[in-house]
């Protein structure tokens, strides 16, 4: 709150003079002075330092004088769950996160964060954005939507459990609060999971007070890196998902406003997050498994969570029956999935 009302108190978001927020009104860059932008992520300060930080730090220093962006961390500005119409309005210029999470007013918005086993493994996701179909798709739902550019996706780690007590069954699920994402909670209640909604910076007090019995938002990596595994006990192997996906998006008139040569640049350095995203988690999930102390591994049997990729599946159809678009999607993940089988190792594993 303190970072939010500095904020707008240098923005001069309110002045008896203007008489109106001039956080919405369009930047105006006079000659000589930086193009100024700030962009919000869907991460507290410490995932920060690796989800986006060390690409917008490269953008900056690359930028020669030329446009500076400040980083905000998340719910710093605005709860991320207002960040679309906050972008729309131009009180922010551009935002990292999933879809599902802003509540993007598309009907692909479902597939963004854990869509339940879209994926296996993090390269999947690149594959089936930029080889699948699924970046066209993308332009398409967002070309619908005023004020706001879909810009690039990506993937981050995968999707598991981590808790205070063990899970080693699917009966061990019932009941448990947990932190998560709009639509893999809604999976997830499938199995008597009570899907709890916290702004990010509060999970680690919830788990100590004892309003979550868990949390199923990361993998082990960012359980060891934000301090989560300091407050939980166990780490389910079992996942509902290969890698969350998330975007970069950008106000329409900031993107438009930006000459060739700095698109490229903020092109390339989202090419960068990307890019080290994919090697940090592929090392943290294999590495902290192994190595680290703080966390006992569990598992759930493979002949009982194939119960819960069978009802994926259906759930996969339930979403497809929403939209044309959204069936175009599910099409897509089916036949990736089925080529991913046929081909075998090392794409997938039996």
């Amino acid at each position: 709150m303190t970072n939010r009302r500095d904020f707008l108190k240098k923005a001069g978001m309110v002045t008896a003079a203007a008489g109106a927020s001039t956080l919405a009104a369009p930047a105006v860059h006079a000659a000589g002075r930086p193009i100024k932008w700030r962009l919000q992520t869907y991460a507290g300060a410490a995932l920060a330092e690796h989800v986006i930080k060390p690409s917008i730090d490269a953008f900056n220093k690359a930028a020669n004088g030329e446009m500076e962006i400040e980083l905000y961390f998340a719910d710093q500005l605005v709860p991320t769950g207002e960040l679309f119409r906050a972008m729309q309005r131009g009180t922010i210029d551009a935002v990292q996160s999933d879809d599902d999470s802003i509540a993007a007013p598309v009907d692909v918005s479902v597939f963004g964060g854990y869509f339940p086993f879209a994926s296996r493994y993090s390269l999947d996701v690149p594959a089936l954005f930029n080889h699948w179909g699924l970046k066209e798709i993308w332009q398409e739902a967002y070309d619908e939507v005023e004020g706001v550019t879909w810009l690039s996706a990506g993937a981050w780690d995968p999707c598991h459990f981590a808790t205070k007590d063990p899970i080693n069954s699917l009966a061990d699920l019932k009941g448990k609060r947990v932190f998560t994402f709009p639509t893999a909670g809604k999976f997830l209640s499938r199995f008597g999971v009570v899907p709890v909604t916290l702004p990010w910076e509060d999970i680690e007090v919830a788990m100590q007070t004892g309003e979550l019995d868990g949390i199923a938002w990361s993998g082990i990596t960012e359980d060891y890196t934000v301090g989560w595994a300091d407050v939980t006990n166990y780490f389910l192997t079992n996942n509902i998902s290969g890698a969350w996906a998330g975007s970069y998006f950008a106000n329409s008139e900031r993107w438009a406003e930006l000459p060739e040569h700095l698109k490229t640049l903020f092109n390339l350095c989202m090419d960068s997050s990307h890019y080290y995203r994919q090697h940090w988690y592929w090392a943290g999930e294999a590495k902290l498994r192994t190595q680290g102390t703080k966390l006992k591994l569990t598992s759930i049997p493979d002949e009982e969570w194939a119960t819960v990729e069978a009802e994926a599946r259906k759930f996969w159809d339930e979403i497809a029956a929403k939209s044309d678009r959204n069936a175009r999607v599910v099409k897509i993940l089916k036949d990736y999935n089925a080529s991913m089988e046929k081909a075998g190792r090392p794409y997938r594993y039996s």
